[in-house]
């Protein structure tokens, strides 16, 4: 008998690219079919079969307090009574922008949109017009959206400018970007010496979440801070990923490094699209109106948006909120690296704040090498057996993992002891 889901995907692949809106819904990395969901409460997912399962994906992130939380969902049915968009300020606009600042280190002015990707490329657009330089400093394995700039993989060399990553991305594009590796300070302090003066900013995750999980060397975002001090370059923070979920403060205050600009989306749009890139003043003052730079949305601000981010983010202020979600997240990547060493199965784990790592490898990768030499069929055939044990991961070896506070002490249990079985099915 055919599944609904199997249904659903043929389907909608006769009218959408794939069958799926966004491609690493496709389960193309790991084969199969992709799950279609109908509802989520708390930390569950329930899909068109009628399947249950305990979700560590959370919308790629942004859910930090679980599916269909009830504040949220209220503010959200509160503004849409009052209207769905008005394409003019409103107060709760405001009141984001003060939230955000308020918590957000170096953010004295910011700009709301409508997505990660609107915001990181109006960050790089920024830091283009406010320096009068056109080359971007970016590293392997970093994923800032689809913006042209940033759809760009390593050259040949080291120093080399970078090639497309993608169809439609024209070379002289591409060539404006330098792709460095992740972690590594010889070749940054190599680029700045002979770029430096033609560099307009180096764009950074500071946790990378896109290519699996991997954190920053000691020392690594200094150096990067250190050396756009010294050249007059303008570093960018993408804490699209990390904003609120690795600390209060996000990145920057989890390692110390202040940025000049910051990319913010996921969980400040409690599961809406909200996106919005903030910092110095003097380089946000160029920003139209006040400057030459333009950038504009019709939907910036929406009320459903900006009241569901608000929401979610006063509820971040309660006292130990991101040491339990943090104590969570390690037990469940404790808890893995004990089932796999039981099963015999080489692997590891890591985790900071609520994103975590799982790595079909004896040590957690340090750059975008090391996270290709993770077995990726071992990740493949770990994923369906976790997936019919109940429990949904992220559908490829490259995407970091999410815990919620709707994750509780019975969830993280259930899904290691489904863990181990998955490891011995290996």
């Amino acid at each position: 008998m055919t599944s609904r889901n199997d249904s659903l995907f043929a389907r909608a692949q006769r009218t959408i690219p794939g069958g799926v809106n966004s491609p690493v819904r496709a389960f193309r990395a790991v084969g199969g079919t992709p799950r279609f969901i109908v509802r989520g409460q708390g930390s569950r997912l329930w899909d068109a079969d009628g399947c249950e399962f305990i979700d560590y994906v959370c919308s790629w992130g942004p859910l930090i307090l679980g599916h269909a939380e009830p504040d949220i969902v209220a503010a959200v049915r509160d503004a849409s009574a009052r209207g769905l968009s008005f394409g003019a300020p409103t107060e709760l606009e405001t009141e984001m922008a003060e939230l955000l600042a308020r918590l957000t280190p170096g953010l004295d002015l910011v700009r709301l949109v409508s997505s990660g990707t609107e915001a990181t490329m109006s960050a790089l657009r920024l830091a283009r017009g406010a320096t009068g330089r056109s080359r971007v400093v970016k590293f392997e394995g970093c994923y800032h959206g689809h913006a042209d700039s940033l759809l760009v993989k390593a050259g040949s060399g080291a120093l080399t400018l970078g090639n497309p990553s993608s169809a439609g991305v024209t070379p002289e594009t591409a060539a404006q970007t330098l792709v460095l590796d992740y972690n590594n300070t010889e070749q940054l302090e190599a680029a700045f010496g002979e770029l430096g003066d033609s560099i307009a900013c180096v764009i950074v995750e500071p946790v990378a979440g896109n290519m699996n999980l991997v954190v920053p060397r000691p020392g690594f975002l200094e150096r990067i801070r250190a050396l756009c001090t010294r050249h007059g370059a303008i570093l960018i923070f993408d804490e699209v990923m990390t904003g609120f979920r690795v600390g209060l403060q996000g990145a920057q205050g989890l390692y110390g490094v202040r940025a000049d600009l910051v990319a913010l989306g996921k969980v400040i749009g409690g599961g809406m699209p909200l996106g919005a890139f903030g910092g110095r003043r003097d380089i946000m003052e160029k920003v139209a109106p006040l400057g030459p730079v333009y950038q504009a949305g019709t939907l910036s601000g929406n009320p459903l948006a900006v009241a569901a981010g608000l929401a979610t983010l006063n509820k971040l202020l309660a006292a130990g909120f991101h040491e339990r979600l943090g104590a969570s997240t390690r037990a469940l990547c404790e808890g893995f690296a004990s089932a796999a060493r039981k099963a015999g199965v080489t692997f590891s784990a890591q985790s900071v704040g609520g994103m975590f790592g799982i790595y079909f490898r004896a040590e957690p990768p340090t750059t975008y090498a090391e996270v290709m030499q993770c077995d990726k069929t071992a990740f493949g055939r770990f994923f369906h057996a976790m997936l019919g044990l109940g429990i949904y991961l992220a559908p490829s070896p490259y995407e970091a993992g999410f815990v919620s506070a709707a994750h509780t002490d019975a969830d993280i249990a259930a899904t290691i002891e489904a863990a181990g079985v998955a490891f011995r099915s290996l």
